[in-house]
């Protein structure tokens, strides 16, 4: 396949703020326990090249899925067997290696065959059923139906690198994010993957404050409402219930731009400030987030990054 499929990230951001998205469709090959092949999607912002499988260096004490590690212009990557992961048995050995970036790490990914690029709306992306969520074990985040290819499985890759190659687990990761020890701060956030939910639940808890979490933009939405809702009835604002929001930019059913600019649209929400928090890590996407209106971008995985965020606007 050729890599003149994959323009560069900059260019592409003119899809970002519309709640839409661009998506790499691929195989990861025929199930020969059921003659079934799945296909999945990964947004193509993450993507760096497409290339067939290079020598792979196969090194000692490596975690089962991850098939080794390749030199790329000077810079040594682990590589991951996306089929060996999802414990998909095929036939062929995968040919095509996908090379993504996702919190400024890169990665190569193993799979049977890419397809296209398909162009999508976030609104029509959905999150998953529950019965498909625990048949994957969590690892799509989101599905889409598309013309002549039937149901698209998003995959959730930052659980994928958590699992197979266990980045983000270390527990040093915590250490020095300082406590704040007031209850009486809420922080609202929302993200799709399980994984940083996890990960954003447990930095505010080491910092001692409330939070409420949201599954996808149009969850936080509704749930800003709710707040909204209750807060008129009672009295009082909601920055009064509500002092911080986080959000993920990539979320099915509404995108983090557009529940930002709903958010700063809305003079019920005024005066909370609205942090970014995602792996899209180019320049680009962090001046959108500020035309936006977002007060801060944040990378994701960081949590003593996005501690320091948070203490910081708490003083101003």
């Amino acid at each position: 396949m050729s890599n003149n499929m994959l323009q560069s990230v900059d260019e592409r951001t003119s899809l970002a703020g519309t709640n839409r998205l661009e998506v790499l469709l691929f195989s990861l090959g025929k199930d020969i326990e059921n003659n079934r092949e799945e296909v999945f999607g990964i947004n193509v912002f993450k993507v760096k090249e497409v290339m067939h499988v290079p020598e792979i260096t196969r090194a000692p004490d490596m975690p089962e899925s991850v098939e080794g590690m390749i030199s790329l212009r000077g810079i040594t990557i682990p590589v991951i067997n996306l089929p060996k992961y999802c414990g998909i048995p095929v036939e062929e050995k995968p040919e095509i290696m996908i090379i993504t970036e996702y919190n400024k790490r890169v990665q190569g990914f193993l799979v049977h065959s890419v397809d296209s690029i398909q162009c999508l709306a976030w609104e029509d992306v959905r999150v998953p059923p529950s019965m498909m969520g625990s048949q994957h074990s969590g690892l799509v985040t989101a599905v889409t139906e598309v013309p002549d290819k039937g149901l698209i499985m998003i995959m959730d890759v930052e659980k994928v690198l958590s699992d197979a190659a266990g980045f983000y687990d270390e527990d040093s990761i915590y250490d020095g994010i300082p406590s704040v020890g007031d209850e009486s701060i809420t922080v609202l956030f929302a993200d799709d993957s399980g994984v940083a939910r996890g990960q954003i639940r447990r930095t505010l808890e080491e910092m001692g404050v409330k939070y409420i979490s949201a599954v996808n933009g149009r969850d936080a939405w509704e749930k800003l409402n709710e707040i909204a809702a209750r807060t008129e009835v009672q009295g009082g604002t909601v920055k009064e219930k509500v002092q911080f929001i986080l959000t993920d930019i990539e979320m099915p059913e509404m995108d983090g731009y557009v529940l930002t600019r709903k958010i700063k649209d809305d003079d019920r929400f005024k005066g909370i400030p609205v942090i970014m928090h995602s792996s899209l890590s180019a320049e680009a996407n962090q001046n959108l987030g500020e035309g936006m209106g977002a007060d801060a971008y944040v990378a994701k995985f960081e949590p003593r990054e996005l501690a320091a965020t948070l203490v910081k606007m708490m003083s101003e």
